[in-house]
């Protein structure tokens, strides 16, 4: 057991001691898991195609990644792929049991096609393929058994029960059989490429290029060897026998001096020619493991790590790299400050420092960082003071030291220090909780100098010219003097400055620059107040500044709410570019940067700091693309184009390779993307959809564009990207034509034209149909109208007539009114005689018989003759028949029958006359009257019922119109 516990033991020491070997500051590391890729766990293999993307051989098929997206493209057989290989626009792929490639249909999808065809029967046997080599215009496959070398149609398999290692190192290509042995293709076959193998379990795991003919090789457990000729010399050195000690899976070269080696027990390490270890990463730095399959550089030296679980990314070549103070317990970075060929960061957690070497860039400094004696806890300050280094803590002031830090003054918390200029001695200024302390350098030390001006505190100060500004964020500016040993101050917030909060002081280009709410503004000394600075906010317009520093060039450093950026003045107009990488890292509130030269600005963070190799990051020129990654239907889960070009989606288009689409697919989306990947966070995107859209869209970060209901046409949809520092890429393209729908086409024009025929010959008949209805309609309106028009007449006929009867009735009512009077005449006349005769008669009584009876006897005789009325009635009856239309007559007529006493009644009863009347005037009684009338009545066989005098009006009426 002891000797085990030994071997444990020293593998940890060389652990420890690899680890601390490296760099001051690391790349960025992103984690990639299975959750966020939605594929297998483990990852074989990776490649990067012409345009970008990214490809791995994942446990679940051919894994691809664009920047945005991430695809999965399975085997038809469903297994795991070992190796891929891109060449020719195809993705060779190498599975159990499989081979073959993927490349683009004419709708841009991968699609797959298996070359197992090629093989002859016997052959097609075989497991896992774990390498793919492309040599001398072939595809080699190296799978257990067998090596598969397939170029065209020629096919020849190389068996052997265990192939342990294809690959190529520079333009020559090497395997190793199952006795270890190396072997080099040369022309048609394999042949020894070593005199001897010089371990038992000797395992090649890579092959790269080292210098002129020289070859450098990585093994599984014995490290590395060159390869000259075919000598085999091993390379020797302590960190490549620990890094040896944890299984070296896979080499690539990162540089031309510098090999990474992938380990399945301890990460990965980068070394240089000479063996020395230039950097490692492994779970501690930040990795999902340490058990890493495979490793590869991009064509943005951005470096793609596949592990026995997840993958994961580092912007190896990134001009901005992390830098940790204490993995264990990381703060947040408050300071920063080299002195005495030291770089001392303060944090959260305390004061650490690393030793200077002569590196250009902190970031490759290899010292370990080590923590100061006696400065546990909040660190908000270091400044170099008259030559010593101060530190601004939270329990108080120090002077740091080589023993560790020193407190002068722990009265209060301090923020800061400065020196400000006097005639007799310069003295120190701190910028405390509570206000400012001023303080007397003296033999190294410093002690207080008078009283301290102790009105609020003082964590923002500038001073310029010898006035000492001080800021507090939302309760004002200030200004503090000090003379005689007596400081005052003195209120600026209403001097010139219209914003009630947001107050910050600095000093910028020798002059203070108040950054507000509502804009710049600078210190008029000669006006003792604030004035807008033209200058700044011309530069900066709407960007609300929290934090200013000036750097060596004139660049001005700022934070804007949780973004960093930098107003540059190196070019022809001065620029504003930002550093999206670090948005939200750093720690709110209390922003720190310090910019010590163009190739270093620290930046503090919410864990360490940041290291900004600006010069670095202003000049990066990797280029700039964009791609269309899908192009589908919204409504629909088939794709319209796959992201991938081939010979129907390329640019150029010609009419009959422009895909056209049915009119239902009308709305689209639109994927795209850059594979720039490791500046995902400064990338924008503007598009346009030619046909559709006048102008380009704004720049966003957005990945996709939905287009809705798109008339027919022919479409180009356009995109280009950008990055923060203002470069574009190209323009992407894809064209596309909407189909009209089936009612537009040339078939349903002309069905349209037929139905316009049929519709105009169906409107002609209807309108002829409805001329002759309304020809009807007119005729019978027109006899209606005629037939209104002789009604018209006839009653206005009518109307004459009742007039001329109302006249006639008239006239007929005055005729008996006339024979009425006429007759009422005759009624008195004869009462008046009757009267008289009975008169005579009772003198006639009287008188007896003697002469003068005879005379009365002849005026009686007289009187009774008168009483016939023969002419009286004649002459009655005449006009009687004028007034009533030949009443008697036409009476006479019908009842032939009827006595002249009968026509008499006839007569009174058509003038309405009263029975006494009518007795008065036929000389009987009312008694004979009433027999006159039944007698007649029953003549002429009138009923009870009806009355007599209308119904003799009816008869006479009916006589005439029969006579008519």
């Amino acid at each position: 057991m002891k000797p085990l516990f030994a071997i444990i033991l020293l593998l940890l020491l060389a652990t420890e001691n690899l680890s601390g070997q490296n760099s001051l500051g690391l790349p960025e590391i992103k984690n990639f898991s299975k959750q966020d890729y939605l594929a297998g766990t483990q990852n074989w293999d990776i490649e990067q195609d012409e345009q970008g993307i990214i490809y791995f051989a994942n446990n679940e098929g051919l894994l691809s990644f664009d920047g945005s997206y991430w695809r999965l493209y399975p085997t038809p057989n469903k297994t795991v792929v070992r190796s891929i290989q891109i060449e020719d626009n195809r993705i060779y792929v190498g599975a159990q049991n499989e081979i073959g490639y993927f490349s683009p249909n004419k709708k841009g999808a991968l699609e797959y096609t298996s070359l197992l065809p090629l093989l002859p029967e016997r052959e097609r046997a075989f497991s896992d393929v774990w390498n793919i080599a492309l040599h001398e215009g072939a595809i080699f496959f190296q799978a257990n058994n067998k090596i598969i070398r397939i170029k065209g149609q020629q096919v020849a398999c190389f068996p052997n029960y265990d192939w342990k290692f294809l690959g190529k190192g520079g333009n020559r290509l090497f395997a190793q059989d199952n006795r270890h042995q190396l072997l080099e293709w040369w022309g048609n076959g394999w042949k020894p490429a070593l005199e001897q193998v010089p371990y038992k379990d000797f395992l090649v795991t890579g092959i790269l290029p080292h210098s002129g003919d020289t070859l450098l090789l990585t093994t599984f457990k014995q490290g590395l060897f060159l390869l000259s000729g075919n000598k085999l010399t091993p390379m020797q050195s302590p960190v490549l026998q620990q890094i040896a000690a944890k299984n070296i899976y896979r080499s690539i070269a990162v540089s031309a001096d510098q090999v990474l080696l992938a380990t399945s027990l301890g990460g990965c390490f980068i070394v240089d020619k000479k063996g020395g270890l230039v950097q490692s990463f492994s779970l501690a730095e930040g990795l999902q493991n340490n058990n890493i399959r495979y490793a590869f550089l991009d064509k943005s030296r951005n470096l793609w790590l596949g592990l026995d679980n997840g993958i994961d990314f580092l912007t190896y070549d990134n001009a901005i790299k992390h830098i940790y103070t204490d993995r264990n317990n990381e703060g947040g970075g408050y300071a920063a400050r080299i002195y005495n060929n030291k770089l001392y960061l303060g944090t959260s957690n305390g004061l650490y420092f690393a030793p200077l070497a002569n590196a250009a860039n902190l970031s490759l400094l290899n010292g370990p960082v080590k923590p100061v004696a006696g400065t546990q806890g909040q660190v908000w300050n270091l400044s170099e003071v008259g030559g010593q280094l101060l530190m601004g803590h939270h329990e108080g002031a120090f002077i740091v030291g080589e023993q560790g830090a020193t407190p002068f003054d722990q009265s209060s918390g301090f923020w800061n220090f400065f020196t400000l200029p006097q005639k007799d001695a310069p003295l120190v200024l701190a910028g405390t909780y509570h206000g400012v302390n001023f303080y007397q350098a003296q033999n190294n030390r410093l002690t207080p100098a008078g009283a301290g001006a102790h009105f609020e505190s003082a964590r923002i100060v500038a001073i310029n010219n010898g006035d000492i500004w001080v800021a507090h964020p939302y309760k004002g500016i200030f200004k503090v003097a000090y003379k005689g040993g007596q400081p005052t101050y003195t209120a600026y917030a209403g001097k010139g400055i219209t914003s009630r909060s947001h107050y910050y002081v600095y000093k910028i280009r020798h002059k203070i620059v108040v950054p507000t709410e509502a804009g710049f503004y600078e210190y008029d000394s000669t006006a003792d107040r604030f004035a807008p600075s033209v200058l700044l906010q011309n530069l900066f317009g709407n960007i609300r500044v929290n934090y200013m520093k000036e750097d060596g060039d004139g660049n001005i450093w700022f934070t804007s709410e949780k973004s960093l950026g930098v107003l540059d003045f190196s070019g022809p107009k001065p620029q504003i570019i930002y550093i999206p990488e670090l948005n939200g890292q750093m720690v709110s509130g209390f922003d720190f940067i310090y910019p010590i030269n163009r190739n270093n600005v620290l930046v503090g963070g919410e864990q360490g700091f940041y290291n900004i190799n600006y010069e670095q990051y202003r000049n990066n020129n990797y280029k700039l693309a964009v791609l269309i990654r899908a192009v589908a239907p919204i409504a629909a889960d088939s794709s319209i184009f796959g992201g991938y070009y081939s010979a129907g989606t390329q640019k150029g288009y010609t009419k009959s390779t422009i895909p056209e689409l049915a009119y239902k697919w009308n709305s689209l989306r639109f994927e795209f993307s850059s594979p720039f990947f490791g500046q995902q966070a400064n990338i924008e995107y503007s598009y346009r959809l030619e046909g559709f859209d006048k102008v380009w869209s704004g720049w966003a970060k957005k990945t996709e564009k939905e287009y809705t209901n798109l008339p027919h046409g022919t479409y180009t949809f356009l995109v280009k990207a950008r990055n923060n520092l203002g470069n574009e890429s190209p323009v992407a393209q894809y064209t596309f034509t909407i189909l009209a729908p089936w009612y537009r086409s040339p078939v349903a024009y002309f069905l349209y034209v037929l139905m316009a025929i049929g519709a105009g010959y169906l409107l002609y008949k209807r309108q002829k149909q409805k001329f002759a209805r309304q020809r009807i309609k007119y005729e019978e309106e027109q006899k209606r109208l005629q037939y209104l028009h002789q009604l018209e007449i006839e009653r206005n006929e009518q109307a004459i007539v009742r007039l001329k009867n109302e006249k006639l009735e008239s006239e007929i009512n005055h005729k008996n009114k006339e024979l009425a009077a006429a007759t009422m005449h005759l009624v008195q006349k004869g009462e008046l005689m009757g009267k008289i005769r009975e008169e005579l008669l009772r003198s006639l009584k009287g008188i007896g018989q003697d002469g003068s009876s005879s005379d009365f006897k002849k005026i009686i005789r007289m009187m009774t003759e008168d009483e016939k009325f023969e002419q009286d009635w004649e002459h009655f009856a005449f006009h009687f028949d004028r007034v009533h239309g030949d009443f008697l007559m036409l009476l006479k007529e019908k009842y032939p029958q009827l006595t002249a006493s009968e026509l008499k009644l006839c007569a009174y009863l058509r003038m309405n006359l009263s029975t006494k009347e009518m007795a008065q005037l036929m000389n009987i009684t009312v008694r004979g009257v009433e027999v006159s009338r039944y007698r007649l009545r029953k003549k002429l066989q009138i009923p009870t019922e009806a009355n007599l005098a209308d119904f003799l009006t009816d008869a006479v009426r009916e006589g005439k119109g029969a006579n008519l």
